[in-house]
């Protein structure tokens, strides 16, 4: 498909402008970014003459008003052109080339700021996870408040189920058909700030007016305005993370939303065990309490810098850079970073184009670059769903109780599975950017699927006996110990990075609403599920799920550690075929030869090939 020209805002460049055919024009021949057959990543800056690279950045400079940052931009251009042969640069002080050598060397080693705006990114996920939990210990006494307690063999008791999963579904409905996509509009006339403490207002007062309510409708009503928070927070602060970290450590910090989240279930978790013996209204303080991490976010998001990219978005390269210096460790790296996404954003702008709202939703099913993000995207975030980390995240209680637990085992169960939860998200904080996205969830999904069907199994123990209990909580603290490093992390990270700057928003709107629509599915039916399947079949039934998710997964996902947000459309130019047969034919063999029959001699051909794009980390510590 060949790309619009003719429509309004998107792009790199002057106020409201997309880059020109000009731009284009100073930037040598490239890969095509809707058929890369060839798997080639390649650095936009990479051929051209130096002569040209600076008169092309003296014109940048005097077209966006910096002409009084010129020596930086000139500088960083030629660190962006060949980020591993930056020590040949005669122009780089001592200083500089000292910061570009720690970005390898230390490459936690980050200003506040950046830290400030993860942080506070932690806060939001964390206010997710604590709503995700309030419903859990709630359910054991709001149905019975409002007269929706399901009891076998009476009349309105698959009624009653349906209304108890409805009200948990409710903001997760919200969230897929609203909040999501609320976001796109948001971000363009608020920024990713202005939609951070836009949803942080609604996550705040929906769950004080849930503890108010006096029948199961109200209490719906503010479930499903806890949901429009939940889905525009959700779709930007992961994007606004990605965008702000550089992409050595991008991994690791944008993981922080899930891992933060599991701390919000844990401190969820702990809620429902304090508040549940304080009589009749427990349920309403425990699902009240989700609003004390919504505070310090409402109060904390605007002493984080804007996003760069969103500034260079709307032709503010000024105001980028002033960000960009907060997000970086020296003015070099933030001139670097400055003109290097500019050239990418060309790039992007040539195929891509101007769009408005719906053309550029329609683009994510017709445009092949991103098409085959949206596929990506779509794959990693139902595979959450898929994996059955749910059921337990909201019915844990339930399902402890179904075990033979009384109320107060069952919540002690659901603070453990919390516990392991949040700390064995822990170890992807490194390994998201060492061993990559799509290794991970490769490893940890067939060992969910054998966790999950033992503790199904082990519902068949007597139930009289000692171990019955515990060997079910067992495997169920291994399903969400071998979660929560892989499909945990993942899909939120991963689905923020994947769009290019023009579909950043309104793909993971998409993204999020899959996997929210899809989470509610889960909870309006699992309550009938259980009465239909029981417990052991329907732990058998997701268990499944995990191997259909783990092929989905080998097919359709490619790898995108420590590339940077516009390197990746390269990756994403491969076609999907490509990928697939690549994955068919020489991956899969290999790794048969290589441990099934422990043929140490067997190498595989790499997929991709890059060019001098990223830190080389070799090559920098030869130097030293």
């Amino acid at each position: 498909m060949s790309a619009t020209i003719d429509t309004k805002e998107e792009g790199p460049s002057r106020e409201g402008e997309t880059p020109t055919p000009d731009d284009l024009e100073k930037l040598p021949e490239h890969v095509n970014l809707n058929a890369n057959i060839t798997a080639r990543i390649q650095n936009p800056l990479a051929g051209i003459p130096r002569k040209k690279l600076l008169a092309n950045v003296d014109e940048f400079a005097r077209e966006r008003g910096m002409e009084d940052v010129l020596p930086l931009l000139r500088k960083g251009a030629l660190v962006a052109q060949n980020p591993p042969d930056f020590e040949s640069i005669v122009e780089l002080e001592p200083a500089e080339r000292e910061a570009l050598r720690n970005e390898v060397l230390h490459k936690w080693r980050q200003p506040r700021a950046l830290y400030l705006t993860v942080i506070l990114c932690s806060v939001g996920a964390a206010v997710q996870g604590w709503d995700q939990t309030g419903s859990n210990g709630a359910n054991l006494s709001f149905p019975q408040e409002f007269g929706i307690l399901s009891v076998p063999g009476q009349p309105n008791a698959d009624r009653d189920n349906w209304l108890v999963g409805l009200v948990n579904a409710g903001p997760y409905i919200a969230s897929a058909f609203l909040g999501c996509w609320l976001s796109d509009p948001l971000n363009y006339h608020t920024g990713r700030r202005g939609t951070i403490f836009f949803s942080a207002v609604f996550c705040l007062f929906s769950v004080i007016g849930s503890g108010f309510t006096r029948n199961w409708q109200q209490l719906l009503g503010c479930r499903l305005l806890l949901g429009i928070g939940m889905g525009s927070k959700a779709s930007t602060v992961p994007i606004y993370a990605a965008e702000n970290t550089p992409a050595s450590i991008r991994g690791g910090l944008v993981m922080s939303w899930q891992m933060w989240t599991a701390f919000g279930i844990f401190l969820g978790f702990c809620a429902n065990l304090a508040l549940f013996q304080v009589g009749s209204i427990a349920w309403r303080l425990q699902f009240g309490s989700a609003f004390i991490p919504a505070v310090p976010l409402v109060l904390g998001i605007y002493f984080c810098p804007e996003s760069p990219r969103w500034y260079m978005k709307k032709g503010r390269y000024k105001e980028a850079y002033n960000s960009l210096c907060r997000l970086r460790n020296t003015p070099l790296q933030a001139a670097r970073d400055l003109y290097y996404i500019h050239a990418q954003l060309a790039e992007e702008s040539a195929i891509i184009g101007k769009s408005n709202y719906f053309t550029r939703f329609i683009e994510l099913f017709t445009i092949p670059r991103v098409r085959r993000a949206t596929l990506a995207s779509f794959t990693v975030m139902i595979a959450q769903q898929m994996c059955g980390i749910n059921i337990i995240a909201f019915y844990s209680s339930t399902i402890f109780q179904q075990a033979g637990g009384s109320q107060l085992t069952s919540l002690l169960a659901s603070f453990g599975f919390g516990l392991v939860n949040f700390v064995f998200a822990w170890p992807a904080v490194r390994t998201i950017d060492t061993y990559g996205r799509r290794t991970l969830l490769l490893f940890t999904f067939p060992q969910m699927a054998w966790t999950l069907l033992a503790a199904g199994f082990s519902f068949y123990i007597p139930s009289n006996s000692n171990a019955h209990l515990g060997i079910i909580a067992l495997f169920i603290f291994l399903f969400a110990a071998f979660y929560s490093p892989g499909e945990g992390p993942v899909p939120y990270t991963y689905s923020a990075e994947v769009f290019p700057l023009s579909h950043r928003e309104v793909g993971m709107s998409w993204a999020v609403a899959t996997c929210l629509f899809w989470a509610a599915a889960l909870s309006v039916t699992f309550p009938r599920l259980l009465a239909a399947f029981t417990i052991p079949g329907a732990f058998g039934f997701y268990a499944g799920l995990n191997m259909v998710a783990f092929c989905m997964i080998f097919l359709f996902v490619p790898e995108t550690k420590q590339r940077t947000l516009e390197e990746l459309d390269y990756v994403f130019a491969v076609p999907t075929r490509t990928h697939v047969k690549y994955q068919l034919t020489k991956a899969l063999p290999y790794w048969f030869k290589r441990y099934v029959f422990m043929d140490k001699s067997v190498t595989l051909e790499p997929l991709y090939q890059f060019d001098a794009v990223a830190e080389d980390i070799q090559n920098v510590k030869d130097k030293q």
